[in-house]
């Protein structure tokens, strides 16, 4: 753990009746850096994204957004303090313009939902920063554009554009590459790669292509434990690792062909 921290877990522990879904996880994001989560299905990925942004309750642990302590904050409080999140099914209002849904975002982020009485595109400074968080991810020609004529990959582009927008400290990136396909994929690492430094993010994800070309630290999962965390290349080079991905120490994450 380092005092440059922007998002700090500390023994965070999350149980379902016998089944421990998280073991006194340690974990910390640091200001400018990309840093992956990986695990096999089951290692307790998406409960620990639950418990970072306040959706799942821990059974023991602490999490700190930017020094503070958020543990007992709700996700609405936590997202009001820089903490966004992307999630694995796109999560966007279909029927409104790719604009709109970055405004929406930016309302929420300011404290209150979309103001029917009051709609977003009337508000000129709202519409000037929803235009910028598009155009920053390549998607300023679509803005008029209903969400759900989208493609999957552009509607992937549009979540990161409402976590940009609200001014985020942290950026938690749940399978940001999932149902892509390859020309999608490559074009969502680009962009990855060209916010990285920006601000902080925490990835999950199962392309270890991505993974090993965009962290700058990884931590790998399995059965809810910590079993190795470090640069990208301790990783690759880890036995247990490599064990726990392929049942062997013959090949490694992020190997030509790896998922």
């Amino acid at each position: 753990m380092t005092a440059d921290a922007v998002l700090r877990a500390q023994g965070l522990t999350k149980r379902y009746g016998g089944l421990v879904a998280n073991d006194r996880i340690d974990l910390d994001v640091r200001a400018g850096e990309i840093h992956a989560v990986i695990g096999p299905n089951g290692a307790g990925k998406t409960t620990l994204i639950g418990q970072l942004t306040g959706a799942v309750r821990a059974n023991a642990g602490r999490v700190h957004l930017a020094g503070r302590d958020v543990t007992a904050l709700s996700p609405a409080r936590r997202a009001r303090l820089g903490l966004a999140r992307s999630f694995q099914i796109t999560n966007v209002f279909a029927g409104f313009s790719a604009l709109e849904n970055v405004a929406v975002a930016a309302q929420a982020r300011a404290g209150h939902s979309f103001r029917f009485w009051a709609p977003a595109d009337r508000d000129a400074d709202l519409n000037a920063r929803a235009a910028d968080a598009l155009a920053q991810v390549g998607l300023g020609r679509l803005a008029d554009r209903p969400a759900g004529a989208l493609a999957h990959g552009q509607k992937r582009r549009l979540e990161i554009a409402m976590a940009l927008v609200q001014a985020p400290r942290v950026v938690l990136l749940d399978e940001p590459m999932a149902g892509t396909g390859p020309d999608e994929a490559a074009d969502l690492l680009a962009l990855l790669g060209q916010l990285k430094g920006r601000l902080a993010m925490l990835l999950v994800e199962h392309d270890m292509d991505a993974v090993f070309s965009l962290a700058d630290r990884i931590t790998v999962l399995v059965e809810g434990r910590v079993i190795s965390a470090g640069a990208p290349e301790a990783i690759r080079r880890d036995p247990a690792v490599r064990a726990a991905y392929l049942g062997t120490d013959e090949a490694a994450p992020g190997a030509a062909g790896a998922r």
